[in-house]
C-alpha cells in the first residue's frame, strides 16, 4: 500500500516495474533484554539491495469489471481475506456485501446484504473483515456501530454481538481495529475526530470482553480547528494497531521503534532499525496541500480547503515509517514513508522475521493497497484512471 498523507485517487498503470532481485545480505542485529523486554536493535539494509523473494509482474487474480454482471461491479471494496481453499471474500461495502470468488475470481456467492434480519447490515456500515480458525470469518465496521458478524464457511450468519467495552459515541471510546487469528479482538480508539495525547488501547477476548488492558499511548496528532471540530497535523504522529503472532503492536510512527505488547498487557520487545528522521520543507508542504486539494471533486470546496491546510500546523520531522502488516508466517513488514514529491515507482518494506531481526527490503506494486500478505501471495485493491476498483491477487516467491 502507498501510504498516503491522505486518501487519494490510485491509477494501475503499467507495472513493469520490479527491479531485479539483489540479495540483501546479513544484516547486523543485536539484541538484549532489559528489566524482562526483549530489545532487537537492526542496521538498515544497504540502499538499493532487495531481499530475494518475488512478486508477480502482473496480478495472477483480478476481480472487477468496468462493465459487467453486478458481483463483479466493485463499489468501496475496503477490505478482502483469502480462505484456506483458495476463496477470496470480499467487503463490498457500499452494498453491504460480502462477495465471494474462487481461486480464479469467478463469483460463487453473496453474503449479507441489506436488511435488518441475521446476517444482514442495517444501517450498519461494514468495512473490515478478518478469517478464523477453520474458514469462519468476522466483519465489523467503523465506530459508527460496534456491530460484529461472524459468518461460516458456506456463508451461513453464525453469530453477532456488540462488544460491551465498544464507545461508539464517546470523544476518545474504543472500537474494534483488528482480529487476531485466534479471534481476540484488538481495540483502539475511535474514529470521533478528537485531540488526544493519550488513547488507551485494549485487548478483548472473542466474545468481546476485556482481556488486558495495553496501557495509553499518544493518538493520532490533530489540532482544533474553530467550528469545525479537529484537523490532522500535516506529517502528524499516527498509532500502528496490528497483532503480531502473540503479540501485539502498539507504536506511534514517530520513531523507528516497533513496540510489541504481550497479551497479559506486559511490554515484551522493541524492535529498532537504524534510521535518520526526515525535515518537512516548504516544497513538501506545498505538494502536500496540492495533493490533498486535488482530490476534492468541487471546485468551490477546493479554495476553502487550501487557505485551511495553509494554516494547518506541520509536524518538525517526517514520520519514522508509515505503516505496519504481518504476514502469515508473522514476518513483520514495516512500510518506509515516502516524502511528497519523493515518491519511488513500487513502495518499500522492511521486512523483519518473526523473531524481530531484519531480512531486508522488498518493494510491492505502488498503486496496490495492501489487505493481506500470505505465505505465497499478496491480496490488495488497485484502482484504474477511471476509479475503478480491482480486488487483485499476486504472487509471492520467497
Amino acid at each position: 500500500m502507498k501510504t498516503l498523507v491522505a486518501p487519494m485517487l490510485i491509477s494501475l498503470g503499467t507495472l513493469a516495474w520490479l527491479p531485479d532481485a539483489v540479495t540483501a545480505g546479513a544484516q547486523a542485529t543485536q539484541q538484549h533484554d532489559s528489566a524482562g523486554v526483549r530489545i532487537v536493535e537492526n542496521a538498515r539494509p544497504a540502499d538499493g539491495s532487495r531481499l530475494d523473494w518475488r512478486i508477480g509482474s502482473q496480478p495472477q487474480v483480478s476481480i472487477g469489471e468496468v462493465f459487467g454482471d453486478d458481483p463483479y461491479l466493485l463499489s468501496g471494496a475496503s477490505d478482502a481475506t483469502r480462505l484456506s481453499d483458495g476463496r477470496i471474500v470480499v467487503v463490498n461495502r457500499f452494498t453491504r456485501e460480502l462477495r465471494v470468488f474462487d481461486e480464479a475470481g469467478i463469483h460463487l456467492d453473496t453474503w449479507g446484504g441489506t436488511g435488518e434480519g441475521p446476517g444482514e447490515f442495517e444501517p450498519v456500515t461494514i468495512f473490515h473483515i478478518a478469517s478464523l480458525p477453520g474458514d469462519s470469518v468476522i466483519v465489523w465496521g467503523i465506530w459508527h456501530d460496534p456491530l460484529m458478524s461472524v459468518f461460516g464457511p458456506s456463508g451461513d450468519f453464525e453469530r453477532g454481538f456488540r462488544p460491551q467495552r465498544s464507545q461508539p459515541g464517546v470523544a476518545g471510546g474504543l472500537s474494534a481495529v483488528a482480529v487476531a487469528r485466534d479471534g481476540s479482538i484488538l481495540a483502539g480508539p475511535n474514529r470521533i475526530s478528537v485531540v488526544a495525547d493519550a488513547v488507551a488501547v485494549e485487548l478483548w477476548d472473542a466474545q468481546g470482553e476485556l482481556q488486558a488492558s495495553l496501557g495509553t499511548h499518544p493518538g493520532v496528532e490533530r489540532y482544533r480547528v474553530e467550528d469545525r471540530g479537529t484537523e490532522s497535523v500535516i506529517f502528524g504522529r499516527s498509532l500502528i494497531l496490528e497483532p503480531w503472532d502473540d503479540l501485539i503492536v502498539v507504536s506511534p510512527t514517530t520513531r523507528y521503534e516497533i513496540r510489541a505488547f504481550a497479551q497479559d498487557g506486559s511490554l515484551a520487545r522493541f524492535v529498532r532499525r537504524d534510521h535518520t528522521l526526515g525535515t518537512p520543507t516548504t516544497a513538501h508542504v506545498e505538494r502536500y496541500i496540492e495533493e490533498a486539494v486535488s482530490r476534492i471533486p468541487v471546485a468551490a470546496s477546493q479554495a476553502s480547503a487550501r487557505r485551511r491546510f495553509q494554516s494547518a500546523p506541520v509536524a518538525e520531522y517526517f514520520p519514522a515509517f508509515a505503516s505496519v502488516i504481518i504476514d502469515a508466517l508473522d514476518h513483520l513488514w514495516v512500510e518506509e514513508f515516502e516524502p511528497p514529491g519523493e515518491e519511488s515507482p513500487g513502495v518499500l518494506w522492511t521486512v523483519f522475521d518473526p523473531d524481530g531481526r531484519v531480512l531486508g527490503f522488498v518493494e510491492t506494486p505502488d498503486d496496490l493497497e495492501i489487505y493481506e500478505i500470505g505465505e505465497d501471495y499478496i491480496l490488495g485493491r488497485a484502482r484504474d484512471e477511471l476509479d475503478v476498483e480491482f480486488v487483485q491477487l499476486w504472487s509471492l516467491a520467497r
